[in-house]
């Protein structure tokens, strides 16, 4: 069987070992388009002796931006046999921060899904004289088309690739991966064949051997969905790909998939639409319902609350976790969590109706995996990010800060070895810039962004993460930042669920009008003032949200306030919100 110690060697193996019908597939004209393995190979080698026919070499940087969809793989794959480095770019990135990745990495060439993208593209390339060309996967007309690239390949066979395999080595640089940039210039992390194929093999070990297909939403860009695709390679599981994020649920339920990567933000809303429905129900059915969800809510791990409790839970199973379980296509064997804490009442209900929810830890830097949560008994731990992967040595700095050495730690940042020097030490632990603590000896706890951590102006620390997860226990809020910075109190910017209060508007016979409209409405701000209140009760008295303010519009990727993993951007929401924020402390302090 095929050695893997580059990520292209999952290629061989998969031909070896599973030769499948559908290794990746992805829906175009509402029809599920399926590449065997054979096909996948093929086009992967045209794409690769068309880069080089192309004049590409070794180490040149070629990019990607395009949502998921087979050809995402193919170039990918095709990019990295033949020695480039894969340089994969969001599609919602500002055009700054493309004119600063493509002139950073000196990219020779970039993929992209679309004639909206190649457009946006093509402007940077204009108005800046950028020497790099564009192909689409799209076929746009009169626009050159990747499908000319693999042409290239196909004229050029006797290209012998074995030649230009041979001369990548496992700590050749695989990938260049450019932060969000959050907190500024985007930075690029180098990561190298053997950070990836290290952090597989490990991260494979969690899933069962009957675990053969899987849907996929969360963007390739990001390392923790690319690294889950590499991982499925070698399991042979076959790649769905969810048409968009609004069809998620009837893609799953088409797919009925063994299980998928996920982030908290999305098992949250699929978890509000349950208890909405059961909210509707009436008599026995809305009475079973309740006490289902309620037995979830009080789950442990491995039987830990007894024989009674067990049984209880068999019943509630069949007569309406099994309902959910269909809702979800019927076949989950596990959900894989991370990019965000995970509420623990989300992963006990869905542990309850037999969904494991696997969480999980790491950054890009760390290729992404430090931890994770396991199925088998004594991998998991509630509250916890599980336990450290093999290889991998985790350790709690004096001031809490996680730090994390191993196979998986990347080589450093691309350009900056002032900024790799800042964040792995001489010992060679990287700095996560989170805050943990290590619970039963084993399991990794996080309780906040180092970064994110603020003090008022009392001298009292707030670790904001925690006080947001606990409010968005309720069905009232669907997005909530704590703020306080310097200031005497902490206080938050709350969007509420408007699905969840226009069904309690019409119950109290008040008039619906307008989001915008409603967040003023005095009851409404004294409703979800009672659901902060409520939540208040877990916290000191010094972390207790003191002032709320409600916004009319959810958060969103494309309006600047998500990270594409979906995380807030802090700095982002607080200058969108400054006349807000002013205008809340200044009524706070009169």
């Amino acid at each position: 069987m095929a050695e893997i110690t580059r990520v292209f060697d999952l290629l061989k193996l998969s031909l070896e070992k599973f030769n499948k019908e559908d290794i990746v597939a992805s829906k175009r004209n509402g029809e599920w388009v399926k590449y065997t393995t054979q096909e996948f190979v093929d086009e992967v080698n045209s794409v690769s002796r068309g880069l080089i026919s192309k004049g590409i070499k070794k180490g040149d940087k070629v990019a990607i931006m395009s949502p998921n969809r087979p050809e995402w793989n193919i170039c990918d794959f095709g990019i990295m046999q033949m020695g480039a480095t894969q340089v994969p770019m969001y599609p919602t990135l500002a055009e700054s921060d493309i004119k600063f990745i493509v002139k950073d990495a000196d990219i020779k060439l970039v993929f992209v899904s679309d004639k909206v993208l190649f457009d946006k593209l093509n402007t940077v390339r204009s108005r800046d004289k950028a020497d790099f060309e564009i192909f689409s996967f799209d076929i746009i007309d009169g626009m050159p088309n990747w499908k000319d690239i693999v042409s290239m390949g196909e004229q050029n066979k006797s290209i012998d690739l074995e030649d230009y395999r041979k001369e990548i080595k496992p700590d050749d640089l695989l990938t260049l991966i450019y932060t969000s940039g959050t907190t500024g210039t985007p930075k690029g992390v180098m990561l190298t064949h053997n950070n990836l194929v290290t952090n597989v093999i490990e991260s494979s070990k969690l899933y069962p051997k009957e675990f053969s297909k899987a849907i996929s939403f969360l963007p390739l860009s990001h390392v923790f969905e690319r690294m889950v695709l590499y991982m499925y390679f070698y399991l042979g599981v076959s790649v769905y790909y969810a048409q968009s994020m609004d069809t998620i649920a009837a893609d799953i339920a088409d797919i009925k998939p063994h299980g998928f990567t996920t982030v908290p933000r999305l098992l949250e809303k699929v978890y509000d639409r349950i208890v909405e429905k059961g909210s509707q129900l009436s008599g026995i059915k809305r009475k079973l319902f309740f006490w289902a969800l309620n037995l979830g809510l009080k789950y442990e791990m491995d039987g830990k609350n007894g024989p009674w409790y067990e049984l209880q839970l068999k019943i509630a199973n069949k007569l309406v976790f099994n309902k959910w379980r269909e809702a979800l296509g019927g076949n989950i064997m596990a959900i894989v969590s991370g990019g965000a804490a995970l509420q623990p009442r989300l992963a006990r209900v869905f542990w309850a109706a037999g969904m494991p929810v696997l969480e999980g830890y790491g950054l890009t830097e760390t290729s992404p995996v430090i931890n994770v949560n396991g199925l088998r008994k004594g991998e998991a731990k509630f509250t916890t990010v599980g336990r450290t992967i093999k290889n991998v040595e985790v350790k709690i700095a004096e001031d809490g800060e996680i730090l994390c050495k191993g196979p998986n730690v990347m080589k450093g940042y691309y350009n900056r070895p002032d900024l790799s020097a800042e964040v792995i030490d001489k010992d060679g632990f990287f700095h996560t810039g989170d805050i943990g603590e290590i619970v039963d000896g084993q399991y990794l706890r996080i309780t906040d962004r180092k970064k994110e951590i603020f003090k008022t102006a009392g001298g009292k620390y707030i670790a904001p993460q925690m006080l947001e997860n606990k409010f968005k226990e309720s069905i009232f809020i669907e997005q909530v930042m704590v703020i306080g910075e310097n200031e005497r109190f902490p206080a938050a910017l709350v969007l509420p669920s408007f699905a969840t209060l226009e069904k309690w508007c019409e119950k109290r016979d008040i008039p619906y009008t307008t989001n915008q409209e409603m967040v003023k409405d005095q009851r409404v701000i004294d409703k979800i003032w009672s659901e902060i209140e409520k939540y208040n009760e877990d916290f000191g008295n010094w972390e207790k949200v003191k002032k709320i303010d409600l916004l009319p519009a959810e958060w969103t990727i494309d309006g600047g306030e998500l990270t594409p993993k979906l995380s807030l951007r802090r700095k982002a929401i607080l200058e969108k919100y400054k006349t807000q924020v002013e205008q809340l402390y200044r009524n706070a302090n009169q």
